[in-house]
This record gives C-alpha cells, structure tokens and sequence, in this order.
C-alpha cells in the first residue's frame, strides 16, 4: 500500500481533499490532486454521486543547487593570462510570479466571471470582491447587494452549492485544485460564531445532564468549526457519525 497516495470521496471535490489531507496529515501544497470524479448535483439540489480524488503527496525536492553549481564550474573555459577575477556575490533575481500563483489568479477571475455571467442570467446585480489568502492559497469571493438571503438559503445550503459549483467552474482544466470560499455579507463568519456558541452550550449541558448531544447534519466545514471550537474543553469529547449529507457531530463525555 503506498502510504503517500490515497483516494478519498465526498459530498464535493473539495470535501473529498480536505478528508485525504486530513488522513495523510499534509497541507494542500504538499500534493499533487487528481480529480477522478466531480460528482453530479442539480444547481441546487441533492448530490447524486459523491466527487472522488486522487491525493499524491509530492516527493520533497533534493537540494540541487551545489550540484548545478559545480556542473556551472565544469562548463567555464580556463582564463590563458591574468590574475584570476575578483569573486563577485551571487544575485539571484525572485521570481514575480510562479506558475501555481499565476494559475490561481486566473481561478479567482474564473469564478468571479462564472457568478457574474450566472448572476447576470438570473437578473441579480451583485458586487463580487475577490481576495487571495497569501498564507494558504485559498481563493475568497465576497458578495454584496440585495437579495442575498435567497443565495445564502437555510443554514447557507444554497451557498454551499453555489460555492460547490463555483469551484468546478474555475477549476476546469486547472493542473492544481483551487478551493474557493462564496461569502455573502459576512454570512460565513456569523455562522460560525453560532456554531462555537451552540457547541459551547451544548458540552455545558452535556456535563451538567450527563447525556450526550446529538447535532442536526452539517457539512465538513462546519462540523470541523464544532470540533475546533470543542477540542480543549475539559471533560468533553466530540465525534461525527452517519454517512454523508445525512452525518452529524456528536459531544459527549470523555
């Protein structure tokens, strides 16, 4: 079994690699992501067949540069006269852009011009911002105007299956995976402050009752949200259980 590949399913792309990242326990610029299969879903309704994946970690680069040096060395005609030149430092220019920063600037304006054809087609006129986390890659595109509530839907439902289509648009023909978060006037960030809130409630009546606490289906992001906000609480300890989109987390005593 070749522990530095794994292939993982989930209810999208981007849940199926967070899982396989989480296993292999490495960061998403450590791999290499084969999509195998994208999985089908309506524009907002229930996924017919999970997404699968392909995760390779990729092989850590050997130190070249003393190598190259040396083979520069070989390469250099001998000077017939004179006194030998005056060694001067080494500059070496940063490179403005890799390839992978260049690719994922094009999938940030990728999704933005998917929404905006969509928006556009459903007669919505919406401000989209599109950031880039320097640190993780990941790609963010905010959302402001009016009717917002019907794109956020119950619990951000509706959101997540527009990010969901959102991130199989930008990422067509892409070498890399680039995961893209939707937000829609900051809905995400209230979210999760009612997720740690309600998780802080629960464990506390979960010590007082001695009963454990079974949470309604949430998708990966927000159930890893109540495992965060949970992992240092005394005497309290959360797990998921049910199969996908039906899976819960539940708390219970350690």
């Amino acid at each position: 079994m070749d522990m530095n590949r794994i292939e993982k399913t989930g209810r999208t792309v981007d849940d199926a690699v967070q899982a396989a990242l989480k296993e292999l326990g490495v960061s998403r610029e450590d791999v290499l992501i084969e999509v195998l299969e994208e999985g089908k879903d309506a524009l907002f309704g229930l996924i017919k067949r999970d997404a699968k994946v392909r995760v390779t970690v990729k092989e850590a680069e050997k130190a070249a540069a003393p190598d190259s040096f040396e083979e520069q060395l070989e390469t250099v005609p001998e000077t017939p006269e004179g006194p030998a030149p005056k060694e001067e430092p080494e500059v070496t220019e940063a490179p403005v852009s890799s390839d992978a920063e260049e690719e994922r600037k094009a999938a940030a304006q990728d999704a933005k011009t998917f929404l905006e054809t969509l928006f556009k087609a459903m007669g919505m006129d919406l401000i989209i911002e599109k950031f880039i986390n320097r640190k993780d890659g990941e790609i963010e595109l905010k959302l402001h105007g009016d009717g917002l509530g019907v794109l956020i839907g119950k619990h951000g439902q509706t959101l997540d299956s527009l990010q969901y289509l959102t991130n199989l648009a930008a990422n067509k023909g892409k070498k890399e995976w680039h995961r893209i978060v939707l937000d829609a006037e900051n809905y995400r960030k209230r979210r999760r402050d009612t997720l740690e809130k309600l998780a802080h409630n629960l464990a506390h009546r979960v010590k007082r009752t001695g009963r454990k606490a079974l949470l309604e289906p949430m998708n990966p992001y927000e159930r890893k949200i109540v495992h965060e906000a949970l992992q240092n609480e005394p005497g309290i300890v959360t797990y998921s259980e049910g199969e996908e989109p039906y899976r819960k987390v539940v708390i219970d005593l350690k």
